[in-house]
C-alpha cells in the first residue's frame, strides 16, 4: 500500500476514509473534499442512499452501535463529525472499540472550542450546555483509543446561529442571554482544515480554529433581523449556574485563533434573501 498522505493527485491505493455524521452539516462538506483530494470516501448513515462516484453508503447506528463494525472494516482512515445535544461519549466508544479491531491509522475528530474550559455540573448547567462535556467525554474517548488521533475544536458555525435565530425570530420578544459573545465561523474552512488534517500525519490535540469576529448574542440577532428587514425586541435574560458564568467569561472564544475569514454578515448576504 501507498504510504502518500498528500492531497494532490488520485491514489487509489488507499483504503477508504469513513465519515460519521457524512451527511450533516459538517459532514456533507468534509466529504466532496475528500473526492475532490482522490480519495475514496464509505459514509456512515442511518438510512440507505444511492452511492456516487467514489462515494459509497453504509446504514449503521452509533448510539446502538448495530452496523458499525461493517462500516469501519478496511477503513484506513475516520473523520468522526457525527455529533448530537447528548450522548457523542457513548457513541465515540462505539465507533472506537469497532475501529480498534481493524487497521484504522488515524482517527480525526471534530470537537468544540470551551470543551474543557465549561464547567457542566448543576441540572441547569447540564440543561444548557451538555453538549460541552458530551463533546470533552468523547474527546477523551478518543485521546484513550490506542489509535493514532487528531482531534479539532472549532467554535460554533455560521450554519448554528442561523438556525437558531431563525427560531428565536418567531417570538415577539426574543430572550438572550446577557454577556453572552460567540465567535462563529464558516463550515466550509472548517471542513477544508478538517480534510487537511484527516490527509495529514496524526498529530493528537491541535490549535482551535475561531471565527474572524466576535459578536455578543444580540449583535447576531440583530444582524439576522436585519438581513430579514424584521423587528422585535431584544431582552437581556442571565443564565444562572456555573456554565453561564464561564460563558460570560468567555471560556467560548479563541481570540488568539481567530483564523476564520467568512463574517456573519458576508454569511447572512449569502444565505438569507
Amino acid at each position: 500500500m501507498s504510504t502518500t498522505t498528500g492531497t494532490g493527485g488520485r491514489d487509489h491505493e488507499h483504503g477508504p476514509i469513513l465519515v460519521t455524521g457524512g451527511t450533516g452539516t459538517l459532514g456533507r462538506l468534509v466529504v466532496p473534499r475528500l473526492r475532490d483530494a482522490g480519495r475514496k470516501v464509505r459514509v456512515l448513515s442511518r438510512s440507505s442512499r444511492e452511492a456516487g462516484e467514489g462515494i459509497e453508503f453504509v446504514i449503521g447506528d452509533l448510539a446502538t452501535g448495530e452496523g458499525i463494525e461493517a462500516a469501519v472494516e478496511g477503513a484506513e482512515i475516520i473523520v468522526h463529525c457525527a455529533g448530537t445535544s447528548k450522548g457523542d461519549e457513548d457513541k465515540a466508544l462505539n465507533l472506537v472499540r469497532a475501529a480498534s479491531r481493524t487497521r484504522t491509522r488515524h482517527l480525526v475528530y471534530i470537537s468544540v472550542v470551551g470543551a474543557d474550559r465549561i464547567p457542566v455540573v448543576s441540572g441547569a448547567d447540564r440543561a444548557m450546555f451538555g453538549y460541552f462535556a458530551s463533546k470533552l467525554a468523547a474527546e477523551r474517548v478518543v485521546a484513550d483509543s490506542g489509535l493514532p488521533w487528531t482531534t479539532l475544536r472549532a467554535t460554533q458555525f455560521h450554519d448554528l446561529f442561523l438556525m437558531t435565530a431563525q427560531q428565536m425570530a418567531r417570538l415577539p420578544v426574543i430572550p438572550a442571554p446577557a454577556g453572552f459573545q460567540f465567535q462563529p465561523i464558516d463550515t466550509g474552512e472548517v471542513a477544508a482544515r478538517l480534510v487537511e488534517l484527516t490527509l495529514g500525519t496524526p498529530a493528537g490535540l491541535v490549535p482551535d480554529m475561531g471565527g474572524p469576529q466576535v459578536y455578543g448574542m444580540a449583535g447576531l440577532l440583530r444582524g439576522y433581523l436585519r438581513a430579514r428587514r424584521k423587528h422585535r425586541p431584544i431582552v437581556p435574560v442571565r443564565l444562572p449556574g456555573k456554565a453561564a458564568r464561564a460563558f460570560r467569561a468567555g471560556a467560548n472564544l479563541a481570540p488568539e485563533r481567530a483564523v476564520g475569514r467568512r463574517t456573519w454578515e458576508e454569511f447572512l448576504a449569502e444565505r438569507v434573501s
